[in-house]
């Protein structure tokens, strides 16, 4: 649907005289014309998301977004405002489909956290629900087409003519993220669910090796953090979330995609996780593939490995939601079933790597 702010949700306001002011006082300086910030905010947030905050912040016609870690104690490296603004400076001058950040604020008395404030982008964003746009085979078609071709775009993104590699480390990613999402699931545990545990291992056992040329990983590629042209959904005019991006093996964003296009929930549990994707007309499985192999051409007989470490991924990444709804750090009832959740993408993952759950 049409990308529109609603009301703050309760428990998630911030210092709004004080943002203003700070935003009145530096945005003038960006060098964007027209970005000449006058009187009080006008403040709304975005409804999408169960991760970070996003605001959009009117002065008159002037519209800023910003972003801040969601409230409460976050695991160690997550949430990483600064370290997505550095990946957003960078990627908007050779990716456009990156928005355009504009400021960074790392004094903490401002809204209480760091957060950056970036460009405003207009379109379509797809959850649960389709807009009037999608509701026919061909529309879907194009899209899906758009969006593996768009991913295998990025991947082509040359990291050492473009000045991008300094931005990372891309020797050792895939073990780095095995290991490091691993850890993030022991921390935040909150019930024993083996699947889990014995993903980890398999994993660790099954890793694969460097590519040869590494590219940009963005790390969360998925329908929902792409925005549409509105009178063309076969074309793309945004790609948001770059919080997880890196250097490294591009097919950790292939699994990613594969991962969130088939149910990530049992079916009772719809919501706006849920995925439209399994309706006519959205590329199946291997359409994707097939798509992306021809644009990218890359060796994708390896694709299972990715698959199964998406669903793992995605599924801490749930747990970590989860964990803090039931460390009482958050009252959102969103996230009062995300156990099920999980339970339901390691059984998942459990059948795909062959071992017994």
């Amino acid at each position: 649907m049409e990308q529109d702010a609603r009301d703050v949700r309760p428990g998630e306001q911030l210092d709004w005289a004080r943002l203003g002011a700070w935003l009145r006082e530096r945005l003038p300086a960006c060098g964007v014309p027209g970005l000449d910030a006058r009187g009080e905010p006008a403040v709304a947030q975005f409804p999408g998301g169960h991760s970070n905050l996003t605001y959009l912040v009117r002065f008159g016609d002037v519209e800023i977004v910003v972003r801040r870690p969601p409230f409460g104690p976050v695991p160690p490296t997550a949430h990483d405002m600064a370290r997505e603004f550095r990946w957003l400076s960078a990627m908007n001058r050779v990716f456009p489909l990156a928005p355009r950040p504009y400021l960074l604020c790392e004094d903490l008395d401002v809204v209480g956290s760091v957060f950056y404030a970036m460009e405003r982008r207009r379109g379509l964003v797809v959850r649960a629900e389709e807009p009037p746009a999608l509701a026919n085979p061909a529309a879907r078609r194009r899209l899906s087409e758009a969006m593996i071709d768009t991913l295998a775009d990025l991947h082509t993104i040359d990291v050492t003519a473009q000045g991008l590699s300094t931005l990372g480390k891309p020797a050792g990613f895939v073990e780095r993220q095995v290991r490091g999402w691993s850890e993030r699931w022991h921390r935040s545990k909150t019930n024993l669910l083996p699947e889990m545990d014995a993903l980890a291992d398999w994993l660790r056992d099954h890793l694969p090796g460097d590519p040869i040329t590494p590219s940009v990983v963005h790390g969360d590629f998925k329908l929902d953090n792409v925005m549409l042209d509105p009178d063309d959904v076969g074309r793309l005019v945004a790609v948001f979330d770059w919080e997880m991006s890196a250097l490294g093996d591009p097919l950790v964003d292939l699994g990613i995609v594969l991962t969130y296009w088939s149910p990530t929930a049992p079916p009772e549990q719809r919501d706006a996780l849920s995925t439209v994707t399994d309706r006519p007309g959205y590329f199946t499985r291997q359409e994707i593939l097939d798509r992306y192999a021809v644009r990218s051409g890359r060796d994708l007989s390896g694709i299972r490995y990715y698959e199964i470490f998406a669903v793992f991924k995605i599924a801490v990444v749930i747990q970590q939601i989860y964990y803090r709804y039931a460390q009482g750090q958050t009252t959102d009832k969103r996230f009062a079933t995300f156990d099920a959740r999980v339970a339901y993408l390691a059984r998942h993952a459990a059948r795909l790597a062959e071992f017994p759950s």
